[in-house]
Formats: C-alpha cells, structure tokens, sequence
C-alpha cells in the first residue's frame, strides 16, 4: 500500500501544476492562508455547538437555533477547508504523503466525520426532549467531547506537517518510518 501511495505521490509531484502550485510565490500562501481561515471559522462554530451541547456555552439558547444557524456557514466553511486541504496536498505530495502527521490526520479526519454523522443523528432524533435544557442527554455529550478532542488533535498535527522529525530521510526509527509510509527512504520536495 505504501508503494502505491508514494506512486501515486511521484506522479502527483511531477505534474506541471503540482510544481506551479508549490514553486508559486502567492498562490501557495493565499491556499494555505485559506485552509487556515476557513478552519479558524469552521471549528469556532463547530466547538461553539459543542460547548453548547456540554452546557459550557449559550446554555439559554436552545441547541435546535444554535445548530440551525451555525450548520450552513460551518459546512461552506469545510468545504473550503477541504479542498484548499486537497490543494496544499497537491502542492508537496511525496513529502506530505510519507508524513506521520499527515496520516493521523486523515485517519481522524475519518474518525471525524463517523462522530458527525452519529452525533447528527443522535441528536435529530431526541433534541425535541432536551432542546431548551442546559446540557444535553450524556451520549450527545459524550459526542461533543470526542469532536472537541479529536478536532484539537487533528489541528496539532497539521501544524505539525510542516515538520521535518519524522522525514524519511531523517528519522531513525524504523516503526515510524513504516507508518510514515517511508519507500526506499526518499523524500522528495
């Protein structure tokens, strides 16, 4: 698997928009100023529906209004943030695809959206019990702080994509440089 993904990494890399992207003197910053924006509002109102959840914020405001009127501008703001995320990618493929942090990311990322969707769900299905209470029922809770936790995780690790401690060619650990995804020890950039 790691030798499809680094691959499919050298192909990305060697395209003539991969290197314009990553060798532009603007655009490069602009997408990941983007990326970093859109994050900044999107997870503000995603952890401001948490905090309302465990009954830290707003807890006189019912969820139901909270959630309806932050859901649009938030999901705008993760499309963005994924496709400027698909962009940054797209930019430094070898590097980022043999990053240990990149990798985590994307497994939460999934962990992620498995959380959204049965948080959604659980909540569609009983907010008309609990909508003006203080703290909702404890599995939401429990979904709420899986967000805030796994959120926070995954911000970490993209700051820290732009790291080099665990790069093929500079760590030292064989474990990490399995699940870096290392193939031959190159790192292109």
């Amino acid at each position: 698997m790691n030798e499809l993904i680094h691959n499919l990494a050298i192909w990305l890399d060697d395209t003539e928009w991969s290197r314009m992207l990553h060798e532009s003197y603007y655009m490069y910053n602009w997408v990941e100023s983007t990326h970093v924006l859109t994050l900044m509002v999107s997870l503000g109102m995603l952890f401001l529906i948490d905090l309302r959840m465990l009954g830290l914020a707003l807890p006189d405001v019912p969820a139901s209004r909270i959630a309806e009127r932050l859901n649009l501008p938030m999901l705008v703001g993760f499309v963005v943030m994924f496709i400027t995320g698909i962009l940054l990618f797209y930019a430094v493929p070898v590097r980022t695809s043999q990053s240990l942090w990149f990798r985590l990311k994307m497994v939460l990322l999934v962990v992620c959206a498995v959380n959204a969707f049965l948080f959604h769900k659980r909540m569609n299905e009983s907010v008309a019990t609990w909508d003006i209470e203080p703290r909702a029922p404890s599995r939401i809770r429990l979904g709420a702080m899986l967000s805030l936790g796994f959120w926070s995780i995954i911000v970490v690790c993209g700051r820290f994509i732009a790291y080099d401690w665990f790069d093929c060619d500079t760590s030292p650990n064989t474990l990490i440089d399995i699940v870096s995804g290392c193939v031959d020890g190159q790192t292109r950039f």
